[in-house]
């Protein structure tokens, strides 16, 4: 459990330069350059994402059952991880509606993604790890917000054919991994 705790505690305080830290992000940038800035951190993230992923599988293996979720939550969890994966897509789709309305998609759909594992599980190391992306995807969600406002950033909305683009990608990709992801990669079937 404590390398999983390690793990996820800095991968998420990476993450959250953003929130905490923003002028020594800047800084930074500013000194070492865009491309140097943007590898060192990838970099740091893979380590600390493989850190937690490896730290979970090992938490995994002598569950601490904190509460039994009831089998419904199940189907719940997939209907929101739906629209978890049609908000990732609009994140990387320019020009969609939902961009516009949301500002930030990626962060909601990590939001709605987390609240999902959060009803389905009730384990220790779940708690934590859905918990801890709950918490750190509504603090970066407001923060980003509130540079949008500081700023005056707009997200122009192209049409609706992106948005459109944006849902069917995103029914496809969830549906896909639904099936056959979600068990390949994590070991478990979403719905039994």
């Amino acid at each position: 459990m404590l390398i999983f705790i390690i793990g996820l505690v800095l991968f998420l305080a990476t993450h959250s330069i953003r929130i905490f830290a923003e002028p020594w992000r800047t800084q930074q940038r500013q000194r070492l350059g865009e491309g140097t800035w943007k590898v060192l951190h990838s970099l740091v993230s893979l380590g600390t994402f493989a850190l937690l992923v490896w730290g979970y599988g090992i938490a995994r293996q002598s569950p601490i059952v904190i509460w039994s979720p009831p089998p419904w939550t199940r189907h719940v969890a997939a209907l929101l991880t739906l629209f978890a994966f049609i908000l990732l897509v609009a994140a990387f789709l320019p020009g969609t509606r939902i961009k516009a309305a949301v500002g930030h998609p990626m962060v909601a759909g990590v939001k709605t993604w987390a609240l999902a594992h959060l009803l389905a599980n009730g384990t220790l190391n779940d708690i934590l790890l859905f918990g801890g992306f709950l918490v750190w995807a509504v603090l970066s969600f407001t923060r980003a917000r509130q540079r949008d406002r500081a700023a005056g950033t707009r997200y122009p909305a192209q049409g609706i054919a992106r948005d459109l683009a944006a849902v069917i990608i995103g029914v496809v990709a969830w549906a896909l991994f639904l099936r056959y992801g979600h068990l390949w990669l994590i070991g478990v079937r979403p719905l039994g």
